[in-house]
């Protein structure tokens, strides 16, 4: 088994269950795509790292609507910004970090949009530039504890005129 397989198996252990007569496992992914059970946000990730995007997008979709789910705004604004599995979109992908950002969740995903979402005003990254809102909300992620906004706030103070 490779390595990337060992280690789905390991994180995501339904990949490895018993399938059926068609071949499909009731516990894969492609089961969690309309599923009403939470953890089939955490299957959008699976569904997109083995290549089934549009199971990934819709995983995300879903969870995003039913639960406002910030793990997903995040997963699927990434979709966003590279165009894989969907037409790239840097103003959709903005759009999400930002109602992630705006979002609290008690896994601490939203510290990680606000990251994100200071980033792109940073960088006019499918939104207007705003340093002055980038540092907002770069400063607010770094005292949650994400260390990548500290850096990031340094260089942006390092690098301004």
């Amino acid at each position: 088994m490779p390595t990337y397989a060992l280690l789905l198996a390991l994180l995501f252990p339904a990949f490895v269950h018993a399938q059926d007569s068609e071949g499909e496992s009731d516990l894969s992914y492609k089961a969690y795509v309309h599923s009403g059970k939470r953890i089939k946000c955490l299957y959008g990730y699976a569904a997109d790292k083995t290549g089934d995007h549009a199971a990934a997008v819709a995983i995300f979709e879903d969870c995003i609507r039913r639960w406002n789910d910030v793990y997903s705004m995040i997963w699927l604004a990434q979709l966003y910004e590279t165009g894989i599995g969907v037409t790239k979109d840097l103003q959709q992908a903005t759009a999400l970090m930002r109602r992630g950002a705006h979002t609290n969740d008690d896994a601490a995903y939203a510290r990680l949009a606000r990251y994100h979402y200071g980033v792109a005003l940073a960088e006019g990254r499918g939104t207007p530039q705003d340093i002055p809102q980038a540092k907002t909300w770069l400063r607010q992620a770094a005292q949650e504890g994400v260390r990548e906004a500290t850096d990031y706030l340094n260089r942006l103070d390092n690098a301004a005129p």
